[in-house]
């Protein structure tokens, strides 16, 4: 749901990069999963969640000091997938779309959605080809007329590229 990337002052609030829409997820009496970037996980209980500048504040149970908060920086916050809402159809969560392989409508493969990027007016998917050892990128807009197929099941995308793009 984000990622825990600071300290807000000297209480123990925690300023969080929300991979998310809405904060309706970070409901407060729910519960978070923590995972550190040494894999060591933790479950806490929220106690209030309030919208910042490019982000969150978060309040969870037992975390009351600026110190605590510096242990968990660049620690994940996840939920459990059911407890999210239902989308319509052909919207995805984030968690849905990395990974998946980029084809173009020829069945040539681009490589794997590694990251998204939110630009205001449509997301960007950042993809790289594994196998490429230089580290080149290919900046694909989340639009309909770019984006043509997204298949969950088979782990797959179709897209069709403006020209110029490759």
């Amino acid at each position: 749901m984000g990622k825990i990337v600071g300290a807000h002052g000297v209480k123990g609030t925690i300023r969080v990069y929300a991979c998310v829409e809405s904060l309706s997820v970070f409901e407060p009496g729910s519960r978070i999963l923590v995972r550190t970037p040494k894999a060591l996980e933790k479950t806490f209980e929220i106690n209030w969640t309030k919208s910042h500048t490019r982000g969150v504040l978060l309040s969870l149970k037992g975390i009351t000091d600026r110190d605590q908060v510096g242990s968990l920086i660049g620690s994940d916050l996840l939920i459990e997938k059911k407890t999210l809402p239902d989308l319509e159809d052909g919207l995805y969560y984030w968690f849905d779309i990395i990974g998946l392989s980029v084809f173009t409508t020829d069945e040539r493969y681009l490589g794997q959605v590694d990251s998204i990027m939110p630009t205001g007016s449509n997301d960007v998917y950042v993809v790289k080809d594994p196998k490429q050892k230089n580290g080149s990128e290919i900046m694909i807009p989340a639009l309909e007329s770019v984006v043509l197929a997204v298949d969950l099941d088979k782990r797959i995308m179709k897209v069709d590229l403006p020209e110029g793009l490759l």
